[in-house]
């Protein structure tokens, strides 16, 4: 079991500087990951909103050991080149300690409002096809990639990650829906969340354990480990309930957020450190 904070890019969290800081503290007080939400909008239109590519340059640069990411990717709003590109530079740039989380997005006006679809049947074409592309991108070998909605003729990137054979790709989605989850069990890990439970709640180990099965039941056997990571609520002091490691639990992810607290109590959660 390993451990992480998440850590939203919006509204008072929306300081990219703060959100550095934090993951800062996060690596001294011995967690494993710090992780950040992909937003360019929100539901609060005066919320300030960090750009996570940035924020997690930044992370790279200021830290030595936690691994780090956005959870998730909204990859059908993002050019392929672009973010294999960034990815395969943010890998590079912190010695192979990146993740690259994939998803849908959850906020259509980041579609809608620039002038693009958000149907999200499109969306999840856009995102298979673009994380195929991405991972061809990141061999370092010529690649060609012609599917329905992205283009890819014969170009090598000059630069591949540090992490072979890819940077590992964990994939979102809202249980009780399937296709996220066939997804996932073509990648490295699966990051679930659930409908019936919202900001400030927690799956249920029952719950973790049939979303586990069911990624199992259609992951080819010869594949590799497979992370299983989930969000949650711990108190200092704390551990991750039982249910968890025994439904198949690999990295606990604390949420966190104004949901449960202010700044200052974000900074006292990270600094009491993980729920061991």
């Amino acid at each position: 079991m390993r451990y992480a904070v998440g850590l939203p890019n919006v509204g008072a969290f929306g300081d990219p500087a703060l959100l550095v800081d934090l993951a800062v503290s996060a690596e001294e007080a011995g967690w494993d990951g710090c992780f950040v939400w992909d937003h360019l909008l929100y539901h609060q239109p005066d919320w300030p909103v960090a750009n996570p590519v940035v924020v997690t340059a930044a992370i790279a640069a200021r830290t030595s050991r936690i691994r780090f990411g956005v959870m998730v990717n909204a990859v059908a709003r993002r050019h392929v080149g672009q973010l294999a590109a960034e990815a395969a530079t943010l890998d590079a740039l912190s010695g192979g300690r990146l993740v690259f989380g994939a998803g849908l997005g959850s906020f259509t006006d980041e579609w809608t409002h620039f002038g693009d679809d958000a149907d999200p049947r499109l969306r999840a074409d856009r995102l298979d096809e673009g994380l195929a592309a991405i991972s061809a991108l990141w061999s370092g070998e010529p690649v060609s990639f012609d599917g329905d909605h992205v283009h890819v003729h014969a170009v090598r990137m000059p630069l591949a990650p540090v992490q072979r054979p890819r940077v590992p790709v964990w994939c979102g989605g809202t249980w009780p829906a399937k296709r996220p989850f066939r997804r996932a069990a073509r990648w490295d890990g699966v990051m679930p969340t659930h409908r019936e439970y919202g900001l400030g709640q927690t799956m249920p180990p029952s719950e973790l354990a049939a979303v586990v099965e069911y990624v199992r039941e259609h992951r080819d056997p010869a594949a590799g480990p497979l992370d299983v990571v989930l969000e949650g609520w711990t108190e200092p002091g704390g551990t991750v309930p039982d249910g968890y490691v025994e439904a198949g639990l690999t990295w606990w992810v604390e949420a966190l957020g104004w949901w449960r607290g202010d700044l200052d109590a974000a900074r006292a959660r990270i600094a009491a450190g993980p729920p061991l």
